[in-house]
């Protein structure tokens, strides 16, 4: 009988897998190889072996330090302050005791709307003549804004937008490993006369480290490939001063078809994230072992 099963599980399984495998594995190949040609998609031509050209090129442009510039500074601030942010709420939450459930349901609503939705809400919101913000700047007197098309503002903005979307999942986190920290380490710290601080330093964020930093390390990843927020609200001006990784490999790739060396920039971004993903892993084992 346990033969059977387990011969069920993996004829169902088994399948699932090598189509899963193929799909991530050959286009990860597939990528790679192509960094490596001059392959240009509407060229007759076959692609070109032309070694580490693309790379050296795409260091070499200034246009791509932008936006590797742009990139790491929008992680840096979104993954701070929403982190943070998240970890308030989850505090503010996790004390209170009547409406609990009501306010959890109401925090976590931004972040159960897809990007395209959340860019052309705030792209309706921030519109320099009809936008409900700059009216109501309007009407007390301050004045309104180019929010979107100002070199100065642009950048702060998506900031701003990708922090109301995203402070709810980094709020759920930190929630999920409150409600796992053992309760009677605050019964004996109220028994030694501890105040709220006390906790917060001595127990709290010890025992969320692991979470802190499984937090960090999943919005650092998914922040770091940015795109559908800025194609739909700046396309990456103005004067890229909002373009990123993700939109420089969109212009190169979708509308110049220069997929070889789109390819080499994707390859980039992706050493990047993976070397931040193992610095942050790394450290969370190191600090579970001790």
């Amino acid at each position: 009988m346990k033969t059977k099963y387990r011969s069920f599980i993996y004829e169902m399984t088994v399948p699932a897998l090598i189509i899963l495998t193929g799909l991530s594995l050959f286009p990860f190949i597939y990528t790679i190889g192509s960094s490596f040609t001059d392959y240009y998609l509407l060229a007759k031509e076959p692609a070109k072996f032309i070694g580490l050209d693309n790379y050296i090129e795409i260091l070499k442009d200034d246009y791509f330090r932008v936006a590797l510039k742009n990139t790491v500074l929008f992680t840096i601030l979104c993954v701070f302050f929403e982190t943070v942010l998240g970890f308030l709420f989850a505090l503010f939450v996790n004390s209170i005791k009547r409406c609990n459930k009501l306010i959890r349901t109401l925090v976590l609503v931004p972040m159960l709307l897809p990007p395209v939705t959340v860019a052309l809400i705030w792209q309706t919101m921030l519109s320099n003549n009809n936008g409900i913000i700059n009216q109501m700047l309007n009407a007390i007197g301050i004045g309104s804004f180019n929010w979107l098309m100002d070199v100065k503002l642009a950048f702060g903005t998506i900031v701003v937008i990708d922090i109301w979307q995203n402070t709810p999942l980094t709020f759920l986190l930190c929630y999920a490993a409150m409600q796992s920290i053992p309760q009677d380490q605050y019964e004996a710290a109220d028994m030694e006369g501890a105040n709220g601080l006390q906790k917060l330093f001595y127990i709290t964020i010890p025992n969320m480290i692991a979470g802190l930093t499984m937090v960090i390390l999943l919005r650092t990843i998914d922040t770091f490939r940015l795109f559908d927020k800025v194609n739909i609200l700046t396309k990456g001006g103005p004067a890229n001063s909002t373009t990123t990784i993700t939109q420089y490999i969109y212009q190169f790739g979708t509308r110049k078809f220069q997929m070889g060396y789109a390819s080499a920039t994707s390859v980039i971004m992706t050493v990047i994230v993976l070397l931040l993903s193992a610095f942050y892993l790394y450290k969370n084992l190191k600090e579970m072992s001790e």
